[in-house]
């Protein structure tokens, strides 16, 4: 008779401090929902025309500056919409007639379709790998801009930021690190905008977007000349951001938590603190994978694998499903893998403000879940 995965019960040592394992929305901190709450009567509810938040807004630019250490001339930008809207705003504003786009999963793909559907652009130069691996850019003198993702959400596959050798310098160099930001190194004179959304490593919500401009890509936003939605112009996010606000209301809660979580982060040790728990996470969880005998990590190969979204695939033998939902009756959340995909898979998040610890638990919790299902 086959166990029913929701009768499972894991004994209290097998049971992470938290359950959140998400790959975005991500575990945001009690410490954070607690700031937020002891400020709400002075923030929400208020304009955001204001000072007090135009203030957040400021810490908010400040700290990511500090964060990411922008060198001079560098400026962060933010909008409302996230990155599914900034790629939009990207079409108008910082392509100007064709882009390479590397495409390694679910995620990459996206931009890369948007540019393609624009009427106004020439078809993409579209580099692909399969999913599992990764892609490089290659110079061309055709393009414009070069665009690819820090780390592919859907995959656990990480790419590094380097500007392609023979590029030259007025080619930009358009870095997607939503699920990277905050959580992987990175030198920020080899991109010229690299740009996120903070439900990831940034412990807030959605529904925003940020970006580290470089001079380069703030003269070309400058220079756009073709009409462009309100909304997507980012000649206008540019200048209600060095006003420390954005062109229409913002989630005022996201913007609090996207403070306190830059904040929390370089209270600690910034950037360089934020990867190493984050490589601890990943030595973790590939080690535990590349050690069991039903589980194996899905990146073959360890320079390629994200060290802040892990993918592990598991035997025919065992339904990962069962898994994911054993873990889910004990509080153990969004452990599935990414619904396109289609893999015998787990798919779990290693963001800086999850316990390393938590996720060594995680994975002897799924090898007691995995000996009663079998």
């Amino acid at each position: 008779m086959n166990t029913d995965p929701q009768t499972i019960l894991l004994p209290a040592e097998l049971r992470p401090s938290d359950g959140r394992f998400g790959s975005g929305p991500s575990k945001v901190r009690d410490d954070a929902i607690t700031a937020l709450a002891s400020n709400a009567h002075n923030f929400m509810g208020t304009s955001h025309r204001q000072q007090n938040v135009r203030t957040v807004v400021g810490r908010v630019r400040s700290g990511l500056s500090e964060l990411f250490s922008l060198p001079d001339g560098y400026e962060v930008l933010l909008g409302n919409g996230g990155t599914t809207t900034f790629w939009d705003a990207a079409t108008f504003g910082l392509i100007e007639r064709r882009s390479q786009h590397l495409v390694c999963g679910e995620f990459s793909a996206k931009f890369a379709t948007a540019v393609a559907a624009a009427p106004h652009l020439n078809e993409p130069i579209v580099i692909e790998s399969p999913t599992g691996t990764r892609p490089s850019a290659v110079a061309s003198a055709d393009v414009d801009a070069y665009c690819w993702v820090q780390n592919e959400t859907s995959t656990g596959v990480m790419l590094p930021i380097m500007r392609p050798v023979g590029a030259t310098d007025d080619q930009l160099v358009l870095v997607d690190a939503t699920s990277g930001a905050g959580g992987l190194r990175f030198d920020a004179t080899q991109c010229d905008v690299y740009y996120f959304a903070p439900q990831k490593s940034f412990g807030s919500d959605g529904g925003i977007w940020l970006a580290a401009a470089s001079p380069a890509a703030i003269d070309r936003i400058g220079a756009t000349v073709r009409w462009t939605p309100a909304s997507l112009d980012l000649a206008i996010a540019l200048a209600q951001s060095r006003l420390n606000q954005t062109y229409n209301t913002p989630a005022l809660a996201t913007l609090f938590l996207l403070a306190n979580q830059v904040e929390w982060m370089l209270a600690n040790g910034g950037l360089e603190w934020c990867a190493q728990r984050c490589d601890r996470s990943a030595q973790f969880l590939y080690g535990w994978a590349e050690a069991s005998e039903v589980a194996t990590p899905y990146v073959v190969d360890p320079t390629e694998r994200s060290t802040v979204i892990g993918t592990i695939d598991f035997a025919e033998s065992i339904n990962a499903s069962d898994i994911a939902v054993a873990l889910r009756a004990n509080g153990i959340l969004d452990t599935e893998p990414y619904r396109k995909l289609g893999r015998n898979q787990l798919r779990i998040a290693m963001f800086p403000a999850i316990e390393p610890d938590d996720i060594e638990t995680v994975t002897r919790a799924i090898d007691f879940i995995v000996q009663r299902l079998a």
